[in-house]
């Protein structure tokens, strides 16, 4: 992948489901989620960071994937996750991707710690994808945003 432009993203987790459907990841399990479920790819390096927010590093490579893809892919190895943890019957939560480029200077230059450019993604976990989009004011936080600096992926269960 060195010969290619790379992005990076960060991912973050929003366990935000009260009902018991499903346990909820320490940070260990959150990562082992995507470092298994993108462990085939390619195109796609994952792993650990080390970081009290940030939980897991995506590297892929730019020319091939847009950052709303692998957002794509990340709520998909959710959610697979997810029902392999659950009888068929039960709904799994619904899963956010809300994802936006970093455009203010950085806080920290540790290695671990989001640098501008470079993709923020909270992944969430909730019952009502609605509501908590609405809680957290979404359109109104990217309103004054650049649309190539953000995006959201929303996966309910039909």
């Amino acid at each position: 992948m060195s010969d290619v432009p790379q992005q990076r993203m960060l991912l973050s987790h929003n366990f935000s489901v009260s009902d018991n459907s499903v346990p909820e990841l320490d940070r260990e399990q959150f990562a082992t989620v995507f470092i298994e479920g993108f462990g085939e790819e390619k195109n796609i390096k994952c792993q650990t960071v080390d970081n009290p927010h940030w939980i897991v590093e995506i590297l892929f490579k730019s020319d091939e994937l847009s950052p709303q893809q692998v957002g794509k892919q990340c709520a998909q190895i959710l959610a697979q996750k997810r029902q392999s943890q659950q009888s068929a019957e039960q709904a799994i939560p619904q899963i956010l991707v809300l994802g936006g480029m970093k455009t203010t200077p950085p806080t920290s230059t540790s290695p671990g710690s989001l640098q501008p450019g470079q993709w923020g993604v909270d992944v969430v976990e909730t019952a009502s994808a609605e509501e908590f989009l609405q809680a957290i004011a979404w359109d109104a936080t990217i309103a004054q945003k650049p649309v190539d600096s953000v995006f959201k992926v929303e996966l309910k269960q039909s």
